[in-house]
Parts: structure tokens; sequence; C-alpha cells
């Protein structure tokens, strides 16, 4: 097959992320895809999005782009409310899906857009990048072969960014629980799913949601906004070999721990930093210690891991997702997450979101 032509939903020039991360993402892969179409929700952002990048079509609506001939994926880049009537649009018109993670405003949207997903018999695809990070790859094969011996446990600490004191007038929304972005649904949720694409699937939770913030300020604009979704998201989880799974990310930033990832086995252990919880978009340092080593040395992540490029943060991970998922639309495969990938991944946030309702009782996970 020729190039895949792709159709942007959700453009702001140098701001929005599909502006930031999949444009530059996907011209990294010149032979495999072609930017052929942008959406917005005016006719003149779309023009100025379109005229920025060298974009040869654009629409006014989300609709038009789905109905373009040209197009063979639409990217669903915009904010989660938004994502379930635009998937459901480019299902509608027989087109491939990227969907930025979370899939859904909760689970039973997710499950819906799978559903749909299957009837429409295409690719769809979720943006659950962080399994693609190198170093998470690298561990993904280092686990598997060994290095640690049988998993004992892990733990995870990490800092959420924008679910504290202040954040940025782009992301005021976040901070309504009921859109559906939050900290757990946003960086717990990508980082949970890196980590059990190396460690195995969980079967059970136990979990606290805390707001020990209750507003928030917007920064630039003099005016507090209430902070309904949780600052604090505390989960005991047993992964499906039995191993304990510890995670506790706090909202905003610190100067203490950003991000650390640890997997004690009875042979090894191994460790990945970074300076926020964003597993999936930030860089990461491994370190590993095996046998009768008592201090962790630095791992260096073999070339192959970078699959041909070495990207910044916020576009590499893309960039090796969409050229799994140009695989999958060429030959049927599987490589990338799929929407009943994310729905799995939503069902555990569901499980989390129970538990913690329920007085932190533990909570088989659906499956």
């Amino acid at each position: 097959m020729g190039k895949i032509g792709v159709g942007i939903i959700g453009i702001q020039p140098d701001r929005s992320w599909g502006a930031i991360a999949h444009i530059p993402a996907l011209r990294e892969l010149p032979d495999s895809y072609d930017i052929v179409a942008v959406s917005t929700r005016s006719e003149e952002s779309a023009r100025a999005a379109a005229e920025h990048y060298g974009v040869p079509q654009h629409f006014s609506s989300a609709e038009a782009l789905c109905a373009c001939e040209d197009v063979d994926l639409v990217a669903v880049t915009v904010k989660v409310p938004a994502h379930r009537a635009l998937v459901s649009a480019a299902l509608a018109a027989g087109k491939h899906v990227y969907c930025e993670w979370p899939l859904g405003n909760g689970l039973d949207e997710a499950i819906d857009m799978a559903r749909r997903a299957k009837e429409a018999g295409v690719v769809a695809a979720c943006g659950m990048q962080a399994r693609f990070a190198p170093e998470i790859a690298y561990v993904r094969d280092l686990v598997a072969d060994g290095y640690v011996g049988e998993v004992l446990s892990s733990a995870v600490v990490g800092t959420g960014g924008v679910w504290g004191s202040a954040v940025p007038p782009a992301d005021a929304y976040t901070a309504d629980i009921r859109n559906g972005a939050t900290m757990l649904t946003i960086p717990v949720g990508h980082t949970l799913d890196g980590i059990v694409s190396a460690l195995g699937e969980v079967v059970a939770v136990s979990a606290t949601l805390a707001n020990r913030r209750h507003e928030q300020m917007v920064i630039g604009e003099d005016r507090m906004v209430p902070l309904t979704a949780p600052d604090q998201v505390l989960v005991h989880a047993t992964l499906e070999n039995g191993a304990p799974l510890a995670i506790h990310y706090r909202g905003g930033t610190t100067p203490g721990t950003g991000f650390l990832w640890e997997i004690n086995g009875t042979a090894g252990t191994l460790q990945l930093r970074a300076q926020t919880g964003h597993a999936q978009l930030v860089g990461l340092t491994l370190s590993g210690a095996t046998g009768e080593e008592d201090v962790l040395q630095k791992l260096e992540v073999p070339e192959h891991y970078h699959a041909g490029r070495i990207l910044p943060n916020l576009v590499g991970n893309i960039y090796r997702m969409y050229r799994s998922l140009a695989g999958d639309i060429a030959t049927g495969s599987r490589n990338s997450p799929t929407f009943d990938d994310a729905v799995t991944r939503h069902r555990v946030l569901a499980a989390i979101e129970t538990s913690a309702a329920d007085g932190a009782r533990t909570v088989q996970v659906d499956r």
C-alpha cells in the first residue's frame, strides 16, 4: 500500500498536543505517512493551522475531515470530553483511528468506542505511548530475561504536575473531575500501562483518592477554580503473578522525588527515575543491580530501542507509536495498543475509583 493519509483533529500551531507531538512524529516517518488534512472548530483557525504546517486541506468540522477521501487515518488529539463523538464520526466513515488516552470519559464510553471499532473492522489505536519509551521497553525485556529473577514487588512514586496549587489556563479543565482528565486517568493511567507491559496485568486493587487542595489559581488570570479531581492517588495493587505493586502520585511539583519506579526481585533490582510522573513524555534514567552488587549502576539502553531515531521526549514515544501503527495498518498485526487494551486500562482505573469510594476495600478488576 502507499502512504497513509492522516487527518488530525485539533491543531493549534505550536501549542496543542497534536501540533507539538503528532506533527513532528509523523514527519519523522515520511515513507509511511502523509498529513493531508487538519480540522479545528472554525474556518479561520483551520486555515491558519493548515498554512502554518503546509497541510493541503483544512476543515472547520471533524465530520468533514472524516468524509475526506484522502484521509485514511484520523488522529483525535483534543480534550477527553470530545473523544467519543469524534471517534464515532471517524469510525462511521470507515477510517482507521488514533485516539489520545484516556480513550473515553470513563469506562462506559471506552467500552462503547471499542465496540464501534470492532464493528467498523478498522485499526483503532489508543495513545498509551509509555510502553514505547525505550527505557520501559528495555525494562520489559530485562524482566523477561530474568535480570531481577522472580519479581517480588514494585513501587512507584510520582508527581502529577498540574493538579497542584496553580494550573496553566489550557489545563484548567483538568481540575473538574467530570471532564475525565485527572491525575488518575492521565499520568497514573499512562504510567500504569507502561508498568503492566513489563510486569503483567493488575488483578486487584485497594485505593485512596484524596483532595488535600480544594482550589487552584489559574496562572496569569487572577482567578481560582475548584479542584474536584483528586490531588493524591494511593493504590495497593496485586499483579497477576501475585507480586504487590504500590503507587503514590501527588499533585503539583516538588523538589523531592519527581518520579521513581523500582522493581525488586530474587536476583536483582531495577530503578527508573525522571523529573515528573508523566512517564509517557519525560526522559527516564535506568539503573540496576544484580547478584552481589550492592550499588545501582546506570544501564545504557541499546540503540535499537529508539527505533532508528533519538528524538525529543515529547515526540519520541509518539513517533514509535506511529511506527508500530503503520505496520498494523499495512499487515493486520496488532502491536500498537488497541481500543480493547484501553478498555482494560479503564477497567483498572474504575476499580481504583470503586475501592476509594467504598473505603479502600480490595476490588477485583473485571476482565
